[in-house]
C-alpha cells in the first residue's frame, strides 16, 4: 500500500495501536485526553469505519471481542507487520517531503482585497485574539506534559502548532500596522476594475 493513501485517521489509528491493541472506543477515549484532537479531527463514527478499513487492507487484525454486561460487544484491534511499515513509512515520507496542504487560511489572505481594509484588519484582530487563546491553551498543555514528567518526543508536535501561532500572531500583527499607516495601499473595488481594465 501506498503511504499516501493513508488517511490522517488512519495514521492515527495505525498510532494508537503501535502502542497496544485497543477497541476502537478506547483510542477515541485516548485521543481526546491527550489532546490529540487538535492535530487530527476525531469523530467515533468515522474511527470506526477506518478501523474497518484497515482491517480490509490487513493494516490491522482482530484480537479479541469482549462484552461487559449490557454493554455492546467490544472488538480489539492490533497494528500487523504491513500497518507497522505503512505507518513508518508514511511519517518518514511526511517528515522529509513539503508537499502541499491547502489550508483555507492563506486562500482568505489571497481574497482579501476584496473586503475594505478597516474590515480586513478587523478581522485579523479577531483572529490574533483567537490565537493567543490557543497559545495559552497550548503552553498549559506543555505544562501539563512537563509536570507529569511525559517524555518531549511524545509531545514535540505542540511545540510545532505553537510556533506557527507565534508566526502567525507576529506577521498578522504586522500587515495590520503596513495597512492601518498606508504602508501597504488598500484599493477599493472601483480600483479593482480600472486595474483591471489597465
Amino acid at each position: 500500500m501506498a503511504a499516501t493513501a493513508l488517511t490522517p485517521l488512519g495514521i492515527t489509528v495505525l498510532a494508537l495501536l503501535f502502542e497496544r491493541p485497543m477497541h476502537p472506543y478506547e483510542m477515541y477515549q485516548l485521543h481526546v485526553s491527550r489532546r490529540d484532537d487538535r492535530i487530527v479531527k476525531i469523530r467515533p463514527g468515522s474511527l470506526y469505519h477506518t478501523v474497518e478499513r484497515l482491517e480490509r487492507q490487513e493494516l490491522v487484525a482482530v484480537v479479541g471481542t469482549e462484552r461487559a454486561g449490557n454493554r455492546p460487544e467490544r472488538t480489539t484491534y492490533c497494528v500487523t507487520d504491513a500497518g507497522r511499515a505503512a505507518l513508518t513509512r508514511w511519517v518518514g515520507e511526511t517528515l522529509s517531503t513539503p508537499k502541499p496542504e491547502y489550508p483555507a487560511f492563506p486562500l482568505a489572505l489571497a481574497e482579501a482585497h476584496n473586503l475594505d481594509a478597516d474590515s480586513v484588519c478587523a478581522a485579523m484582530a479577531e483572529r490574533i485574539g483567537l490565537v493567543e487563546k490557543d497559545l495559552a491553551e497550548l503552553d498549559a498543555l506543555r505544562q501539563v506534559a512537563v509536570s507529569n514528567e511525559i517524555p518531549r518526543v511524545f509531545w514535540f508536535g505542540f511545540d510545532y502548532l505553537r510556533a506557527l501561532a507565534v508566526t502567525e500572531v507576529e506577521w498578522l500583527r504586522g500587515l495590520i500596522d503596513e495597512i492601518e499607516s498606508g504602508a501597504l495601499p488598500w484599493h477599493t473595488d472601483r480600483q479593482h476594475c480600472e486595474l483591471a481594465k489597465g
